[in-house]
């Protein structure tokens, strides 16, 4: 390690301390010390988090890597902004992110128009209380067909603590054309202000709310999947377990970008949290920086609504599609994932997109395997609904 990313542990460890009142060690070591614990599982994470002995420095190092996504890693270095993991989450909400580097380098194009849809609308979803109303921002597809449409219930990524409706647009405003249906992006609530179960509630309240009367943004109600990045597809299979296990409506399908599956990983989970322990736009050290904002008690890692992967069934669940970035992180566990699903009965198609990061998916743009990926998800969707 760099002493630049010493320094960069150090920090991010001192705010663990200061949040927790855990000792910690630099996060190459280990993140924490033996004399205290964050929960058993988390502690398990920190170990698995440990970079092998040939760490990935960055993807360009990385033969192979596809040059169009190279080129959003270097727009975003550009920036020259403090690592995530280094500052608190009110800060890190400001930095910038991949979609300012994909408008970086659209800028220096000529181009920085947005991918047009038929129309962008906001509604309130009502909450579970007078004051906990969820705003969703509704994508209309530039090409709709006759009658009422399909239904695409979206959760953005960001760890459950950073990002927003805008940092995802892009992707909605794909997804919407390319499957010819309606998204509706769901602006759940964030970490810490907000801990799990916060972002889970406002999720499937959502989705709940679009299965029962998706006719109130003429959708169909009998056609509704959920689809969600990141953090995003950690919300839309976790939906879909409290809807089976709640007796709920639940979803035809689920799209599920590069998912946080578990806060815990370990044997194959864990294989790409040490190989790509040090990749951009997203790296190990942020994962345990967002685990230790979203979750207010260390022991939920264990819950299967934090780390779907642990739970005991996940039989009953709807077919699922699974999209992966090669140079991420979570690339392991969402093969894990994908294995625990099938082993439960529920049918999985898997596409892994070779030299791509994480946040590939809504950088179309950019990146021909972004248009790619979309292209796939909206023919598996179709199949779906029909």
């Amino acid at each position: 390690m760099t002493a630049h990313s010493d320094d960069r542990s150090t920090l991010a460890t001192r705010q663990l301390s200061r949040r927790t009142g855990i000792k910690a060690v630099g996060i190459a070591g280990g993140l924490l010390a033996a004399g205290a614990s964050f929960g058993p599982a988390i502690h398990a994470f920190a170990q698995d988090s440990t970079p092998d002995s040939t760490p990935v420095a960055s993807p360009g190092a990385i033969p192979g890597i596809d040059p169009q996504n190279q080129e959003i890693i270097d727009a975003l270095d550009a920036f020259k902004a403090p690592a995530l993991e280094t500052v608190t989450p009110d800060i890190g909400r400001n930095l910038p992110s991949f979609a300012d580097a994909e408008q970086a380098i659209l800028a220096k194009r000529g181009d920085v128009s947005q991918e047009a849809v038929g129309a962008v609308e906001h509604l309130l979803i009502p909450g579970t209380g007078s004051d906990d109303d969820i705003l969703a921002r509704i994508y209309r597809p530039l090409k709709a067909g006759t009658g009422l449409l399909p239904v695409l219930v979206y959760f953005h990524g960001g760890g459950f603590v950073i990002a927003n409706l805008d940092t995802y647009d892009a992707s909605c405003r794909a997804l919407a054309n390319a499957t010819g249906g309606i998204v509706a992006s769901i602006a759940y609530r964030l970490a810490p202000e907000h801990p799990f179960p916060a972002a889970v509630d406002d999720a499937y309240n959502a989705t709940q709310y679009f299965l029962a009367g998706a006719g109130v943004v003429g959708g169909d109600p009998a056609k509704v999947a959920v689809v969600g990045e990141s953090a995003g597809g950690n919300l839309a299979t976790v939906v879909c377990l409290r809807a089976r296990d709640e007796k709920g409506m639940m979803p035809l399908h689920q799209v599920l970008v590069y998912p946080v599956a578990t806060f815990a990983p370990e044997g194959e989970a864990a294989v790409s949290v040490k190989k790509y322990a040090d990749a951009k736009p997203l790296n190990s050290a942020q994962l345990m920086w967002f685990g230790m904002y979203y979750l207010a008690d260390p022991a939920d890692v264990t819950n299967p609504y934090v780390s779907p992967l642990m739970a005991n069934d996940l039989s009953g669940l709807p077919p699922a599609t699974i999209v992966q970035a090669e140079i991420d992180p979570l690339q392991s566990q969402g093969t894990a994932y994908a294995k625990a699903l099938e082993a439960a009965g529920v049918k999985v198609t898997r596409h892994l997109y070779k030299g791509t990061t994480h946040e590939f998916f809504g950088l179309g743009a950019v990146i021909d395997q972004a248009n790619e990926a979309v292209d796939q998800v909206a023919k598996e969707l179709a199949a779906a609904f029909a």
